[in-house]
């Protein structure tokens, strides 16, 4: 089963265009924003060492922005490297 946490601010774009694109493929996420909790900011701050949104969280491995063939292999269940 997939763990997939979509951390988020009400006013982005990639947001949206990453949430739009679980949806179409069936695959259910949790979605966290940042800008309603400090608690939830820190968080993806500590995960990702980035600021910026989207951050996701598929199964422990965090992908910063809207990188589709990231995101395709981490749902394979490949494991990523730092570039």
């Amino acid at each position: 089963m997939k763990n997939v946490k979509i951390y988020t601010t009400s006013t982005c774009y990639w947001c949206q265009a990453v949430k739009e694109f679980f949806k179409g493929k069936g695959i259910k996420f949790k979605e966290v924003n940042v800008s309603a909790s400090p608690i939830a900011q820190f968080e993806m701050i500590k995960k990702s060492k980035q600021t910026g949104v989207p951050v996701i969280d598929i199964n422990g491995q965090i992908i910063v922005g809207f990188n589709r063939s990231a995101i395709e292999a981490a749902l394979k269940g490949e494991k990523l490297t730092k570039i």
